[in-house]
């Protein structure tokens, strides 16, 4: 595995739709890759993905990897005049919803036609039939349409259906200074990641049991990472997700900058026992990274697992982005591979004292 490789992984991952709730296919992509760098690779009752590496120790210890799979979307709520309404299914942004490119997943008679889906646009009225004070502000989801080209009548037959899901599209665009540009970076750059951490580890001694989750359903509430987090019961845990990368127009207090590595997590969510070993294994094999003050809730699934059974030590490493939950969020792969890298490393490095001596740095 290398950047380029990581480039070619991620490609494929945002290729394939997955909203929360629907990550079937991304699921299946990802169960098929990694099983040849697992000792065994299950999905469980809520759809995450599970790989377990086995490692040397006896008794075994367990690490957990986690990176959630889901991507923001639409859920069809009335078909009406031959326009669809839709509802957010996660943090969709209205203002960057008007114009964009979708597919719809329809579900009624006649849709084993479409098994990739339908191609269509959300809409509104053209600025020139708007009142003065309506173009001011930003159109509510509620009143935008998706259109399907289609008439009336071709949705009559119930095609689509209420319930149907409806995802927008963003092609993977190759930009300067191994940059890349596409929809879904959020969370899927961070899914190549953990995938990239896997295939580094096969070349790299580990005592510890290595438990890769894929997880679902993070941007409705986190709860594959519940779910799985309880199931697993590992020793420890790390998290893999995006962060804020420097955008114009954005306090730096609240960015990171981007090309300068991962983002170790810093905060009470975060054990600070990791924060420090994530640390000193960046520093000895120079892998660079910046720290990210996390004062509360991180907004990931680091914050579910932290406290599922009786408490589970947790870290945290973010991949910087831009124009987070849009079509065209951009990342660094460079900062991919990084992370890969440092999650490959810091399990690597994993033995029998770190685990003891991990109470004495509360």
């Amino acid at each position: 595995m290398d950047k380029a490789g990581v480039g070619q992984l991620l490609r494929q991952l945002v290729s394939l739709d997955g909203p929360s709730g629907a990550e079937g296919p991304v699921a299946a992509l990802i169960a098929e890759t990694v099983r040849p760098m697992a000792t065994q690779v299950q999905t469980d009752a809520l759809g995450n993905v599970i790989a377990w590496r086995r490692g040397t120790l006896e008794p075994a210890a367990r690490i957990m990897v986690a990176a959630h799979m889901d991507e923001i979307g639409f859920l069809v709520t009335k078909v009406e005049d031959g326009f669809l309404h839709v509802e957010a299914v996660g943090g969709v942004d209205a203002r960057g919803a008007l114009g964009q490119e979708v597919t719809v997943y329809p579900t009624g008679p006649g849709s084993e036609a479409y098994p990739n889906g339908l191609p269509g646009y959300i809409g509104s009225r053209p600025p020139h039939l708007l009142a003065p004070q309506e173009r001011e502000k930003v159109i509510p989801l509620h009143e935008l349409r998706v259109d399907l080209g289609l008439p009336p009548a071709a949705l009559a037959t119930g095609l689509v259906r209420v319930g149907d899901r409806v995802v927008m599209r963003g092609p993977y665009t190759e930009l300067l200074n191994g940059r890349v540009a596409t929809k879904a970076l959020d969370n899927r750059a961070s899914v190549a990641a953990m995938l990239a951490a896997l295939a580094y580890l096969t070349e790299m001694r580990h005592s510890w049991d290595v438990y890769a989750v894929a997880t679902v359903q993070e941007e409705v509430g986190l709860r594959g990472a519940m779910t799985s987090a309880f199931g697993v019961a590992p020793d420890l845990a790390l998290v893999i997700d995006v962060t804020f990368g420097e955008t114009p127009g954005l306090d730096n207090g609240k960015t990171v900058p981007m090309n300068k590595g991962p983002a170790i997590g810093w905060g009470p969510n975060l054990h600070p026992g990791i924060v420090k070993r994530l640390r000193e294994v960046a520093d000895a094999l120079e892998i660079p990274y910046v720290m990210e003050p996390v004062p509360g809730n991180s907004g990931t699934d680091a914050w579910a697992v932290q406290v599922t059974r009786e408490g589970i030590p947790t870290g945290l490493v973010s991949i910087p982005i831009r124009y987070m939950h849009s079509t065209t969020e951009v990342v660094v792969l460079a900062d991919v591979d990084r992370a890969a890298r440092l999650v490959a490393a810091f399990i690597s490095r994993l033995d029998t004292s770190f685990l003891a001596g991990l109470p004495e740095e509360v």
